[in-house]
């Protein structure tokens, strides 16, 4: 399916929007035109009325014949018909084509208005009532009277005019929508050349050539999608970065350990060292049990990163299950000369993964363990806020603190069985947990780690 093009959505967008507002305008226009012209047609039609009746009042005679009618733009055919008490009817020579309802017993001293058909003639009319005053003794004079006087007048100039003021508005939008429909398209091209000139540039930018940026344009519209593309360019090539650092370490640690493997057979098969073969299968078990952990650590930490783990939610009675841990990490601290202490009162129990949960404790207990000075304390304690360990870290740095959880990162020279694995699966296990994790150095270079489990604590029931 072929994309839409810009220019067209603007071109037919700006081309509704003409027609909407013109046409919206031009409907206002002709009906206030209209409404204007039969207004002024209406006040010629009554004046002419009027000056026929004060013609009449004044005992002059009724013209015989039609009335010239006064429409500003063109002439049209007038008639009349008069009426007076104790006189005989007049009216013009023809007499009106067509009369109103009603006439002349509902004519009163108010000018009423009526718009008349007869065939093809479009008629307007007036009627209204006067009194025709008495003489005063000449022989033509008559005694007083109420006349009424009747007026039609042809209004097919004013047809004609409002029907061609009726075409102009008509035709001004729809020619306004054809202008734009064939001026629009240009102008659009033209001002969307920026577009195509950034198109250009991003060409040759992508993963072969990292670190690569788009200058602005001076475009408000376009400069802030210029600085989203740079931060996006910002974060593919970090994540590059991370990737290519996650090869790297995942090739390092699964060579080593191969290496190690072949090293052990070739050098056995050559220069025999006399060992037992139970002793020679345990440090190869031992070997491919490192490898082992470390494609685990791996799937675990890819999983929880991608959200395919998800917890599984249950109740922990906290305190065995800590005291657990601390036994599972003693030989560790004990072979090294590390005194493993915990103190504080936590909570009765949490909603959480043990497993997960475990994966927390158990790498921050083990890190503690295996990387404090040896003769060091490692420190446990643990509350209703969260859980705190600290230990001796005089290597450390407030800049490696940003790279804790990177994946196979080591500040020290590894140790049997740590590939750089344990803190990025911490971090990764605690955002799954939905448990926030923390690492401070404090003035005395002592490191300290702290979860809090504020929000996984469940109360104990009221006594």
């Amino acid at each position: 399916m072929k994309p839409t093009s810009l220019s067209s959505r603007v071109t037919v967008l700006l081309a509704i929007v003409c027609l909407l507002v013109l046409g919206g305008g031009a409907r206002l226009m002709d009906w206030r035109i209209d409404h204007e012209l039969a207004g002024r047609f209406r006040q010629d039609l009554l004046g002419q009325a009027r000056a026929l009746g004060n013609m009449v009042a004044m005992e002059q005679e009724a013209p015989a014949g039609r009335v010239a009618a006064g429409l500003p733009g063109g002439d049209g055919d007038s008639w009349y018909e008069l009426r007076c008490d104790g006189s005989a009817p007049q009216h013009s020579d023809p007499p009106p084509p067509a009369l109103p309802a009603g006439w002349p017993r509902d004519t009163g001293p108010q000018p009423r208005f009526a718009r008349l058909g007869r065939g093809e003639r479009h008629l307007d009319s007036v009627r209204l009532s006067f009194i025709r005053p008495g003489g005063d003794g000449d022989a033509h004079t008559a005694a007083p009277a109420t006349c009424r006087l009747l007026f039609v007048q042809d209004r097919h100039s004013l047809d004609q005019l409002l029907l061609a003021i009726d075409w102009i508005l008509t035709l001004g939008p729809l020619l306004a929508a054809a202008i734009a429909l064939i001026a629009v398209p240009l102008v659009v091209r033209r001002g969307l050349r920026p577009i195509g000139a950034l198109v250009e540039r991003m060409r040759g930018i992508g993963p072969s050539a990292p670190g690569q940026r788009l200058a602005a344009i001076g475009l408000k519209e376009l400069d802030p999608l210029v600085a989203r593309f740079n931060d996006v360019l910002g974060r593919m090539d970090e994540g590059l970065a991370r990737e290519r650092q996650f090869a790297s370490g995942l090739a390092h640690e699964t060579r080593t350990r191969l290496a190690e493997l072949r090293a052990l057979a070739e050098v056995e098969a050559r220069y025999p060292s006399g060992r037992s073969t139970s002793e020679l299968l345990a440090e190869i078990g031992s070997i491919g049990a490192e490898l082992e952990a470390t494609v685990a650590a791996l799937l675990l930490l890819t999983r929880l990163q991608s959200g395919l783990e998800q917890p599984q939610w249950q109740t922990l009675p906290l305190a065995p299950w800590l005291e657990r841990q601390l036994q599972r990490q003693q030989a560790t601290a004990a072979a090294r000369g590390i005194a493993l202490t915990s103190e504080g009162t936590p909570p009765a129990a949490l909603r959480t993964d043990p497993a997960l949960l475990e994966v927390i404790v158990g790498n921050l207990l083990g890190n503690a363990c295996a990387y404090a000075p040896e003769g060091d304390t490692v420190q446990l304690r643990a509350d209703a806020h969260g859980l705190a360990i600290d230990n001796a870290a005089p290597g450390l740095t407030e800049a490696d603190l940003v790279r804790f959880g990177q994946r196979f990162w080591r500040k020290q020279p590894p140790h049997a069985g740590h590939a750089g694995l344990g803190l990025a699966l911490t971090a990764a296990a605690a955002q799954a947990l939905g448990l926030a994790l923390d690492f401070r150095l404090d003035p005395q270079q002592r490191l300290r780690a702290t979860l809090d489990w504020r929000s996984a604590i469940i109360p104990e029931p009221a006594s």
